[in-house]
């Protein structure tokens, strides 16, 4: 992007008229093109395919395909262009969720018109950006105990499906998380039972996606034993 040439950006946003005072709102900065609008995650897609864009402005819920997914499909196929977050939701879940999808900036609607245009700016030039309280949130994300943040974030999971979750996360098999709990192996396959269904998982794999997405840990260095 030359330095002379205005900031092109896309929103994306199931509500139109939230676009349009957005869309205003960045058109309003000399440095700031708006290219296109996008109303769900699917259209969001085709629109960045066609328009190229330095910056993605999108919400996270969005009919067809929500934006955390569309931010990591836009990841795989425009790592180049920066993604901002704007968006109603503060939990940790959405939040974790975006950044690991790649998002470089994450700001909670509600932010005044300078304030996004400048996260824009930042996100073009290769910044990460996060609104005060958001940036709390990252901190914290950081600091607590891993155990904490679970319980935050799985509520409906008991404590002892928490700590299996996790393993299964870290990528430990069925037999190695029993070993490490000292748990029977079919005491173990119930606890990971429970959690699909609490998550409405139709596999681990899709377990272990939901759990790496809120921030738990992903596979340590070195082969894991597998089932």
């Amino acid at each position: 992007m030359s330095t002379d040439s205005p900031v092109r950006v896309v929103i994306a946003d199931d509500h139109p008229m939230f676009r349009f005072g957005l869309r205003a709102a960045l058109t309003s900065h000399d440095g700031i093109e708006v290219v296109g609008e996008a109303e769900d995650g699917n259209a969001l897609l085709a629109l960045v395919e066609d328009t190229r864009p330095d910056v993605v402005l999108t919400d996270l819920a969005m009919p067809h395909l929500d934006g955390t997914a569309a931010i990591r499909r836009l990841q795989d196929g425009h790592p180049g262009t920066g993604i901002l977050v704007l968006t109603m939701h503060e939990d940790n879940e959405a939040l974790v969720g975006a950044l690991r999808a790649g998002a470089r900036g994450y700001l909670l609607k509600g932010a005044d018109r300078t304030e996004i245009a400048r996260a824009v700016l930042a996100v073009a030039s290769g910044s990460a950006v996060y609104g005060e309280a958001v940036a709390g949130r990252i901190s914290a994300f950081f600091t607590q105990p891993q155990c904490r943040y679970a319980a935050q974030v799985f509520p409906e999971l008991t404590d002892r499906e928490r700590e299996i979750l996790e393993l299964v996360a870290e990528g430990d098999s069925n037999h190695a998380i029993a070993r490490r709990l000292f748990l029977a192996e079919k005491t173990v396959r119930n606890h990971v039972s429970a959690i699909m269904n609490k998550f409405g998982a139709a596999s681990r794999a899709a377990v272990v996606a939901r759990a790496r997405d809120a921030g738990l840990a992903g596979p340590q260095d070195g082969a894991r034993e597998r089932d």
